[in-house]
Order: C-alpha cells, then sequence, then structure tokens
C-alpha cells in the first residue's frame, strides 16, 4: 500500500475513535526504520487502548501487518508499530512532557481531507457596497418623531 493511503487510514481510524490533536510527522530523511510518525491524544486510558486498537484493526482490514504494539498494560502511552509508520497514542499530559513534537517535528505532512460526498459549492452574490449616509445641510436639523 503506498504511505499516503496508509497514514490516511491511520489517520481516519483515529478519527473515527475521536483521537484529538493529530498530527503526522515525515521522518524519513531522520530514521531509516520508519517514514511516518503520528501523534494523537486522548482523554483516558480507555479512550486510548481504544483508538490503538482501532488502528490495528482497520490495517488488518485493509491487508497490512502490525509489527507491534507497546504501552497496552498502563494505557498512559500506547505505541503502534506498522512498519513505515509509528503511531503514538498518549493523555495530553504525557504527551506534553516527553513532546514528540519536539524530537519529530519539522516536516509535518499536511493531509487532504477527502470528502465522500462532494457538494457543489456555493455561488457567492456580489457583495453590496455600502451605503453612504448623506449629512444634513448647513444650517438644517433632522427632525425626530415623537413617541406617542
Amino acid at each position: 500500500m503506498d504511505i499516503r493511503k496508509k497514514q490516511r487510514a491511520v489517520v481516519d481510524a483515529l478519527e473515527d475513535v475521536k483521537g484529538r490533536d493529530i498530527v503526522v510527522f515525515n521522518v524519513a530523511r531522520q530514521s531509516a526504520y520508519f517514514e511516518r510518525v503520528v501523534i494523537a491524544s486522548g482523554d483516558s486510558n480507555r479512550q486510548v487502548n481504544a483508538l490503538a486498537t482501532h488502528v490495528q484493526e482497520k490495517l488488518k482490514a485493509l491487508g497490512e501487518k502490525v509489527s507491534g504494539v507497546e504501552g497496552r498494560r498502563n494505557g498512559e502511552w500506547v505505541l503502534v508499530d506498522l512498519g513505515d509508520i509509528v503511531v503514538h497514542v498518549m493523555h495530553p499530559a504525557v504527551r506534553s512532557y516527553y513532546n514528540l513534537e519536539e524530537l519529530w517535528g519539522g516536516n509535518e505532512v499536511k493531509l487532504k481531507k477527502e470528502s465522500k460526498t462532494a457538494k457543489p459549492a456555493k455561488k457567492k452574490r456580489p457583495a453590496r457596497p455600502p451605503v453612504a449616509k448623506k449629512a444634513p445641510a448647513r444650517g438644517k436639523t433632522t427632525r425626530r418623531r415623537s413617541r406617542k
């Protein structure tokens, strides 16, 4: 499978289980073992484990091999090794402490959103120019309505 399709499948799997702050880094020049690092956050131990499990299941269903999984027992930081992609799923506190973005950062991969149902774009009407209020002529006052 192409690396772009594989990383898209990983991100989609993380988004399915409401993973937060998902980032993908291209680390092909930094590491000879893998090409991408995906980092995501989960709010609880249960969600972190569910995110990691869903990534595994989705990629196995696509015919990809899962090389290994680490950290499931603790549940604060789970690493899923997919060969050329390594997925880190962690609590926000653990993520800020270890700061993997600084370690692997620099070449963040921008993912395009794939729309499953393409909707036609709405046409925008041209904006109307603002209407300038006329100032009263000198010496004339404007009348105000009296309330009844």
